[in-house]
């Protein structure tokens, strides 16, 4: 079945409102680098539409009536937000989230050393990345430091154009004959992937550059080399996300994969006004390291808060069956990113069933790799309801394999959902060199993944969030069917 460019189908005032969604997408992307700034920002931007603090309502017996917005983050690396509707809540939610992680470089925890007169920070990469496309790039460094008394140091050095930029140099061609001759898997080892960080000596002792990078961290954040033990820093691209083509058509950033579908799927729940079943925004952590760890989707943190919100519901009787109902009549879509085709690597796709760019956001009833494994096959009864829901609100949708069969596949959080018994099928973005340090999206696709949440509204703009976004997917939930749940990061 042929799909439409997308830009041929926009009026005007669509491309208008389109860059207006874009600019406030590309501001999350700048001002989400990790996880814990994807969080800091929901809540943020939660609180300032009225969303409160589901552990505040905790401590004060507050309850929770139909049209209450609330949130629970997880260590300030995972979040969920509730908003409640006026049916019962065993009737289901519609959940809608992402995976807020990228693939990057990680600093080990006993990191600095001297090596003729250069300061290096030791590394272990996160995710599935090629290394080599991280050698010779600008690199910026994110994350917390946390001393011994609980004191919580946040840096960020890379990204303003004062700060210096970090970088993990690469070997010169005339010295890389052998070097060439290694699979790109080989390219690079693990171990060498360390991070310049100073050249300049603080005396002339020995190890005095390291010196003068120990004398600098405590005079700019009163931290020591020892507090490296207990801290949590990103080596990321450095820069901001930018227009991509000189007909300025797409973005080029960092993390695309999933904070394309964590962002949109955000500004949706932001522009709920009244809902039938309570709608949720889901967060999560640890993705693209197999969804491991307590803020990952295996861990029990989504059902532990959804428990909270159900026994803080004005007249409901909490009990276990009342929580294993409202997981199991949720309805969800896991929307991960998708491989855009790409067609300098046509032999990996198979064209009917691939996503293109600017064509529309991407359904997959089923990932995995091989002959389906580990995927999560969704229900064709369900993907009819949603057929139906994109026909009436005219939205452009397409759907895909990650692929050719036998040639590789990803995983989502989609499987990790459907235990609960719930429906689940995955949908996103289709993404151009997803997992390298720079992605690239098309900016119709980036709309119409937020149009797909619209269903039937009519475009009113509000002014809330600094942007004319219309207020999005209202009458979608109309159909008791899910907005969606964006876990991205295909491994």
């Amino acid at each position: 079945m042929e799909r439409k460019n997308l830009w041929q189908t926009y009026s005007e005032a669509q491309i208008r409102e389109l860059e207006e969604v874009n600019a406030q997408y590309r501001t999350c992307l700048d001002e989400g680098k990790t996880e814990r700034e994807c969080v800091k920002k929901t809540i943020e931007l939660a609180e300032a539409e009225g969303y409160r603090n589901m552990k505040d309502l905790i401590k004060a017996g507050t309850k929770i009536h139909a049209g209450d917005k609330v949130y629970m983050d997880y260590m300030g690396k995972a979040i969920v937000l509730f908003q409640a509707g006026t049916a019962p809540v065993e009737e289901g939610m519609n959940i809608l989230g992402a995976h807020i992680d990228s693939p990057r470089i990680d600093v080990k925890q006993n990191p600095l050393y001297e090596n003729e007169g250069l300061a290096y920070l030791d590394t272990h990469y996160y995710g599935g990345v090629k290394k080599y496309q991280w050698l010779s790039i600008p690199l910026a460094l994110h994350g917390v430091i946390v001393k011994k008394n609980g004191e919580k140091v946040e840096v960020c050095v890379g990204e303003k154009e004062t700060d210096p930029v970090l970088v993990i140099n690469d070997l010169l061609p005339h010295l890389g004959a052998r070097q060439r001759e290694k699979l790109a898997k080989d390219f690079i080892d693990g171990e060498q992937m360390d991070l310049l960080i100073g050249n300049r000596p603080e005396d002339k002792e020995e190890n005095a550059v390291t010196r003068r990078i120990k004398n600098l961290l405590k005079e700019r954040y009163d931290v020591e080399e020892e507090d490296f033990l207990s801290a949590e820093l990103e080596i990321v691209p450095a820069g901001k996300a930018r227009d991509c083509g000189l007909d300025n058509s797409m973005i080029l950033a960092y993390g695309q994969d999933d904070r394309v579908c964590a962002f949109t799927s955000l500004f949706a729940i932001l522009r709920a006004e009244e809902v039938a079943r309570t709608s949720c925004c889901l967060l999560v952590d640890k993705e693209e390291i197999g969804s491991t760890g307590a803020s990952g989707m295996t861990s029990r943190f989504f059902e532990n808060a959804v428990a909270e919100y159900v026994l803080l519901n004005e007249g409901v009787e909490y009990n276990d069956i009342v929580l294993r109902r409202t997981l199991a009549n949720s309805k969800m879509l896991s929307s991960d990113v998708s491989a855009g085709f790409d067609p300098m690597y046509e032999d990996v796709y198979e064209k009917r069933n691939a996503a293109f760019l600017a064509r529309g956001p991407v359904f997959n009833k089923y990932t995995g790799s091989g002959g389906k494994s580990g995927s999560n096959d969704a229900n064709p009864e369900y993907i009819a309801q949603l057929r139906q829901i994109m026909e009436e609100a005219g939205v452009n949708f397409q759907t895909a394999e990650l692929g050719r069969v036998d040639v590789g596949g990803g995983g989502t959080i989609a499987y990790l959902m459907s235990v609960y018994g719930m429906e689940v099928i995955d949908s996103g973005v289709a993404v151009l060199g997803m997992h390298a340090p720079w992605e690239t999206t098309s900016k119709a696709d980036v709309y119409e993944a937020v149009r797909c949440y619209e269903a039937k509204t009519s475009l009113q703009k509000r002014d809330a969030m600094g942007c004319g976004i219309p207020d999005f997917i209202a009458s979608l939930f109309m159909y008791h069917v899910p907005v969606l749940c964006c876990s991205a990061g295909h491994r």
